[in-house]
């Protein structure tokens, strides 16, 4: 979030930062030799990668997204060394910022230097998330040119880079890890065609206001799209959240409606309010309409509602899960006697128990050679098959009730089975929707409509999260 007294939003940060600071910072790095600088997503995918001294190559970066994976603790240290060469990285916006080195530079400069070029990036590109870098990623390495010459940090100052840095920032949607823009209100279109709305979801809403039967209604929608990473070790590597809360109003006059939030709700990590478990967001956006003057005290935002659909907030949480994993899956690959591969899946359900998951698949890669699927499933409700042109097994779960555990084993003839296919078995990816759930707490405590409304007004609050992009590794 912006600091205080600054502007940031698809340009460079403009807000006071002492220039004696900065020349602090910039004695301090230079001096300092950086050999490589890359950027790596949860998943390893390099998103950039500058060489300025050629002393190690790309297998630099395998060596380092290979050391992190490794290691069991949930905070991987922040420096390592692999052979002669010594990895410094930090961890923002849900990705790894790496710097290695051949020579014993003080960590703690490299860290203050990858911690600058975070800020530099995100006062760029207005966002920090793996969508802005590859966005961006022309000026990202334009800045690493004027930043660093021939692995010496030259200079980190905005001032000073402002005069050099040509490139034209992409601006990107705030909070566009996920594009919320397709899922409707109660059951519309959703992003993941394979997820189809729940039942309760389905309730139609006609845009004109006769076509309702004359009732006074208002439609008000918290959605949340879960992405998360699962090693194979059961440690959460990725966890990111997106969500908006999104009305619909049909009423014939309403001059103002007043929406209370969690009181406990923090903006960003180093703001707690109350005592207990808080909901806490990283980064949220209203809509320009949307007054916020109660909004600091009391968790209120006001609006005036139109006639239609509008999204009056967006809000984002990385790098982190207030609640445990919604699934757990545990496996088992064993090759049979012959060409025939034995897999054993247990999928656990850690909802509450009055809740439930519906419309789940679990898809898991298989070896491209499967001819044939035999199964054993702990339901008669399921279903699975072998999708021999996607190389994957499809299991379905209409209904999956919190608290609750699935089995099932799938025999499969691979011919010509050997130990390396076993390897082409995962990463697991899931598809779901949990009604009447939001993974961040998020909970709207009233809606109160000014003036009130003649007659017989509705309000409808739904809380619904679907799955974005939930991998667990095998």
């Amino acid at each position: 979030m912006p600091r205080g007294g600054e502007v940031q939003r698809g340009g460079v940060q403009t807000g006071v930062r002492g220039m004696a600071q900065e020349s602090e910072i910039c004695a301090k790095i230079k001096g300092t030799m950086i050999s490589q600088v890359f950027i790596l997503t949860s998943k390893g995918d390099h998103l950039i990668f500058k060489d300025f001294r050629g002393e190690a190559g790309v297998d630099a970066i395998n060596a380092f997204y290979e050391s992190v994976t490794a290691l069991s603790g949930d905070q991987p240290p922040v420096v390592m060394t692999h052979k002669d060469m010594h990895f410094i990285h930090v961890r923002q916006g849900g990705l790894y910022w790496v710097a290695s080195t051949k020579t014993s530079a003080s960590p703690f400069t490299i860290i203050e230097f990858l911690n600058r070029l975070t800020a530099l990036t995100k006062d760029y590109c207005g966002t920090l998330c793996e969508k802005s870098v590859r966005a961006n990623f022309a000026l990202i390495y334009e800045l690493l040119d004027e930043m660093v010459d021939y692995g010496y940090i030259q200079t980190t100052s905005t001032d000073i880079l402002k005069n050099f840095i040509q490139t034209e920032a992409e601006s990107s949607k705030p909070f566009s890890l996920f594009d919320l823009s397709n899922v409707g209100l109660f059951g519309a279109d959703t992003q993941q065609s394979k997820v189809a709305p729940s039942a309760a979801a389905t309730r139609p809403i006609m845009a004109n206001r006769g076509e309702q039967g004359g009732k006074n209604e208002i439609f008000v929608d918290v959605i949340e799209r879960l992405a998360m990473v699962i090693g194979s070790n059961g440690i959460i590597m990725k966890a990111d959240i997106e969500g908006e809360i999104r009305v619909k109003c049909y009423l014939p006059n309403c001059s103002e409606m007043r929406i209370g939030l969690n009181e406990g709700l923090s903006i960003g990590k180093s703001q707690l309010r109350g005592y207990g478990s808080a909901v806490r967001v990283d980064e949220c956006s209203f809509h320009q309409a949307v007054k916020l003057d109660e909004f600091d005290t009391y968790r209120i935002i006001k609006v005036c509602p139109s006639q239609g659909e509008q999204v009056i907030m967006q809000y984002q949480v990385c790098d982190d899960l207030p609640c445990p994993p919604p699934f757990r899956l545990f496996t088992s690959v064993e090759r049979d006697s012959g060409n025939r591969l034995l897999l054993y899946l247990k999928l656990r359900c850690d909802l509450p128990p009055k809740s439930a998951a519906i419309n789940v698949s679990i898809s898991v890669p298989v070896p491209k050679g499967a001819i044939s699927l035999s199964q054993e499933l702990s339901s008669p409700d399921q279903r699975a098959e072998l999708q021999p042109k996607n190389k994957a097994v499809l299991w379905e779960i209409p209904r999956f009730p919190g608290g609750s555990q699935l089995l099932a084993l799938f025999k499969m003839e691979v011919p010509g089975l050997s130990s390396a296919s076993l390897l082409e078995v995962g990463p697991v990816g899931m598809c779901f929707e949990l009604p009447k759930h939001t993974c961040t707490g998020l909970q709207i405590r009233f809606l109160r409509l000014t003036p009130t409304q003649p007659g017989s007004s509705q309000r409808w609050v739904r809380y619904v999260t679907h799955s974005d992009s939930y991998t667990i590794r095998v």
